[in-house]
């Protein structure tokens, strides 16, 4: 090893920081512990028995492809299926207009590094997704946090806000946005909402990139139109994925957006990974085209609903006064708030004595604040577990209280 590792990293790597939450969840691998930390898939919406017959089919019908390089774009059935499936959401686009990805989190850095230099400025929400933050850190953004009211960001101050930035000619490269269920808060944005961030992204020309990972999976309310769809004049980047309405194994994510865009994506695509792996795609479009991915996202909504409730009454019974919860109309997370005074940072290692755990929301936070708050993930553990582990949360706040 070199004298002096840190005199030859570049900015980039100075700037990266470990995920808080995959450092929290080390803490978690105690099997007694009851973790609403991670943003985990509940196992049994996993479509084994499927699966293991479509890999089969697929290796039998197109195994040399699929085990071959693949283009960058993406496999041309995936990105056909997923142009149908988003028809039925409004959206005008063809294959064109998509390119898979490793993951959102792929997409997320690679819309960083098109769009980001050091220094620059992005408008996120507060709070708003820790691997948003995380991914525009590293490329040097200087982000700046718009705060929330119950229908999400709100208008008039991003509107102040760019008011702000244009007069001292340091306007940000997009507003970064996750509309549905919002990580962590576990709001929605009305469409009243997103057609008033639209039109003042309009007047100040500036993007808007829209993280939408588990629309789908809305278990009551109405559906709010997408972001991407109510512009549709090329202003707004999408970003979708399958880790959470289908399997996180997969890593399969994808950007949807102008055909200028998307040919940004490819090109730093490239320099990347090439392709995202053509075996699992294969897989993937198959699990579409036969049906079998709607079929069990209704099971998934069935199921996530249900722990939802469960979970929603147990902070009722047992959460003591003073402490706020969102109820989120789909999703997997709630975000809760603790009277003022409070932290949630020293809570946590008190909760994991207790054998419960969840997520500081100062994490969230672009500001440095959010002291007070944590987010809870309601979908990976049991109904079971879920009440008894609002129970032990409770408790410790309870007698961190009375100090």
């Amino acid at each position: 090893m070199i004298s002096d590792l840190q005199s030859v990293l570049s900015d980039s790597a100075k700037g990266m920081k470990k995920s808080a939450i995959r450092e929290l969840l080390k803490l978690t691998k105690d099997p007694e512990v009851i973790s609403f930390a991670g943003g985990l898939p509940a196992p049994e919406t996993f479509p084994i028995a499927e699966l293991q017959e479509i890999t089969q089919e697929v290796i039998k019908e197109d195994g040399a492809k699929a085990l071959q390089y693949g283009t960058t774009e993406g496999d041309d059935k995936l990105r056909e299926e997923l142009v149908k499936l988003y028809k039925k959401q409004g959206f005008e686009i063809s294959e064109k207009n998509i390119m898979i990805s490793t993951s959102s989190q792929q997409a997320l850095d690679l819309l960083s590094k098109i769009f980001i230099n050091r220094g620059d400025k992005v408008i996120c929400g507060l709070p708003s997704y820790l691997g948003g933050l995380q991914a525009f850190n590293a490329y040097g953004a200087d982000m700046i946090g718009i705060e929330f009211d119950k229908k999400g960001m709100r208008a008039d101050r991003l509107e102040q806000k760019l008011a702000e930035l244009k007069a001292q000619n340091d306007m940000p490269k997009f507003i970064y946005i996750i509309p549905d269920f919002q990580n962590p808060a576990g709001v929605t944005m009305p469409d009243v909402r997103r057609k008033e961030i639209i039109s003042i992204a309009k007047k100040y020309d500036v993007l808007i990139v829209e993280d939408s990972p588990y629309k789908e999976i809305r278990f009551e309310g109405e559906h709010q139109t997408s972001l991407f769809v109510l512009d549709a004049e090329g202003g707004v980047i999408n970003l979708g994925t399958f880790s959470k309405i289908f399997v996180p194994g997969f890593r399969i994510g994808w950007v949807i957006a102008h055909e200028d865009v998307v040919d940004r994506f490819v090109k730093a695509k490239q320099t990347t990974d090439l392709c995202t792996s053509p075996f699992v795609q294969k897989i993937a479009a198959k699990y579409m085209e036969k049906g079998y991915f709607e079929k069990n996202l209704k099971k998934t909504i069935a199921l996530y609903k249900e722990k939802k409730d469960v979970m929603l009454d147990s902070f009722e019974k047992y959460m003591p006064a003073g402490v706020e919860w969102t109820k989120p109309e789909g999703g997997l997370f709630l975000f809760m708030t603790l009277p003022e005074g409070m932290n949630s940072e020293d809570l946590f290692l008190k909760a994991i004595e207790q054998k419960v755990a969840f997520v500081v929301g100062s994490v969230f936070h672009c500001n440095g604040k959010g002291q007070n708050t944590m987010r809870i993930n309601f979908s990976y553990a049991s109904k079971e577990q879920n009440v008894e582990g609002v129970k032990r949360l409770a408790e410790v706040i309870r007698k961190e209280m009375k100090k």
